[in-house]
């Protein structure tokens, strides 16, 4: 989670769609993954909670308005050949 969260702060939309599960990235693109980072001025991550393979998260950002927003997320991850992949997430 700490990377990808990273990988938004540095715009690094081909590592955040590599870490997307497979039979997951046809709901996002990598153009989709960039304005998402760009958008946003991205503040701090806040884990929640974690088990193995979930991870609650907020994430706090700056919007193009620079209004402060909250992007709390309950993440879903798969391990498969000894790396991590995003698989889903229920945001509040």
């Amino acid at each position: 989670m700490k990377s990808r969260y990273s990988a938004y702060c540095t715009h690094q939309a081909d590592y955040l769609l590599n870490t997307t599960h497979i039979s997951e990235r046809k709901h996002y693109s990598k153009t989709d993954f960039s304005n998402w980072a760009l958008a946003n001025e991205w503040q701090k991550l806040e884990i929640i909670s974690f088990t193995d393979n979930t991870v609650e998260f907020k994430a706090y950002f700056k919007d193009e308005n620079k209004q402060n927003k909250i992007h709390h997320e309950f993440s879903t991850f798969i391990k498969e050949d000894g790396s991590w992949f995003y698989f889903d997430g229920k945001f509040y």
